[in-house]
């Protein structure tokens, strides 16, 4: 029961095609197969292993490299469809395509050549590493660090926070403090693409110094893996900077910044896809079931809920759309993309809590797909920076872009 109004998506007949198509495999795969990886709290491969043969995790790397060569906004329309089925699957490719956008946007040729064709096809997965335990939305203030040795090589030393795909990965783009006492603070970060063993919890060899500690158990959010990260001594080769020594060492802050644009429109994409999944289930619903003597859906108050849902969907989705078009056109796209995350979160929640309410007793059991929902929502107003945060920046760069 979609409720998109396809005729006036503005879609490329490209863009129409992938979208039906990953629609269907979220309602054939995704959906009918989420509770049990959502109980059991298990890495979903079945699904992932058709992702790959689907080509979704290449599906913004260029062509040259084995990937389908295609721009954020058709990405964007992709993980609005798989967060529809479950946005834990849609956590499978997030990181993974924000290490593919930092490689082909900053990385030198060693390392997209390296990286890229196997990520392209999934062989190997890539998380994203910012947080640490006390560091969250202020990301100057980081202490994990990377030092030059004699030998040329990175020593990364540290603990890292909520990594997504952190046990699973084969690569990790890791943000470290390379000098202390730049001032400011952020011109002493730099990123480093540190490879280690998908799945091994303490790494051997040439991987050795990075350990991954038993996942974090999380409210919701469930079967895609969030890990802590533990570099310790981890030798990182000199051409393992992200962009190479001299192009890539204390610009890890700039890069971010950079990165965090497409991955707010990532996340607000989600918003609109599990946003738009709990108006479907709230239309079905609504019209099955029956209060004095006729369908819920007949109530003026139900009515005005679907209403509310309906309407703040299509704006977060025009919104969402308007940032990923931005950036595809390379305008800087820091405001719209943080008034797309912002107002597609809030709204992915608010249609989830209204969604509920009218389930009503239903809504809590776990016989009601809703009842899933309700847990994973919150993520969204966290993630890719809270929703405060998100009012920080468009405040300042609405006054950045209209100073007196």
């Amino acid at each position: 029961m979609a409720v998109d109004t396809a005729a006036y998506s503005e879609q490329t007949d490209i863009q129409r095609d992938i979208t039906e198509m990953v629609r269907q495999f979220a309602d054939e795969q995704i959906i009918p197969n989420a509770e049990h990886y959502d109980h059991e709290d298990s890495f979903p491969e079945p699904i992932v292993e058709q992702m790959k043969e689907l080509g979704l995790f290449g599906v913004t790397i260029p062509e040259e490299y084995g990937g389908m060569g295609l721009d954020l906004t058709t990405y964007a329309m992709i993980v609005e469809e798989l967060s529809r089925g479950w946005i834990s699957i849609s956590g499978v490719v997030n990181t993974h395509f924000i290490g593919s956008y930092l490689l082909m946007k900053f990385g030198t040729e060693e390392q997209k050549q390296h990286f890229l064709p196997k990520m392209a096809t999934g062989e190997i997965r890539a998380a994203f590493s910012l947080s640490e335990p006390e560091v969250g939305s202020d990301v100057q203030g980081i202490k994990a660090t990377a030092k030059k040795g004699d030998d040329g090589k990175w020593e990364l030393n540290g603990q890292k926070m909520w990594v997504t795909n952190g046990l699973g990965s084969g690569v990790v783009f890791v943000l470290m403090k390379t000098d202390t006492k730049a001032d400011p603070p952020y011109n002493g970060m730099t990123w480093s693409t540190t490879e280690k063993e998908p799945w091994a919890e303490v790494n051997e060899g040439d991987f050795a110094g990075l350990d991954v500690p038993p996942k974090i158990k999380k409210m919701g959010y469930k079967g895609v893996e969030s890990t802590e990260l533990v570099y310790d001594g981890y030798r990182c080769p000199h051409e393992r900077v992200l962009g190479g020594e001299e192009a890539g060492v204390g610009k890890g802050f700039v890069q971010m910044m950079d990165a965090l644009e497409v991955g707010r429109v990532n996340v607000a994409a989600r918003g609109v896809g599990i946003g738009e999944r709990a108006l479907e289930l709230a239309l079905r619903y609504s019209q099955e079931r029956k209060t004095f003597g006729k369908p819920i859906a007949e109530h003026q108050a139900i009515q005005f809920k679907l209403a509310d849902m309906a309407t703040r969907l299509e704006a977060a989705r025009l919104l969402t759309r308007k940032a990923a078009r931005m950036k595809d056109a390379g305008e800087r796209s820091d405001l719209e993309a943080g008034m797309a995350k912002l107002l597609a979160s809030e709204t992915g929640k608010f249609c989830v809590e209204e969604s509920f309410r009218i389930h009503g007793g239903y809504g809590y059991s776990k016989e009601y797909e809703i009842e899933r929902l309700y847990r994973d929502a919150p993520l969204l107003l966290i993630g890719e920076g809270t929703s405060e945060i998100q009012r920080m920046v468009i405040g300042k760069k609405l006054l950045q872009r209209h100073k007196i």
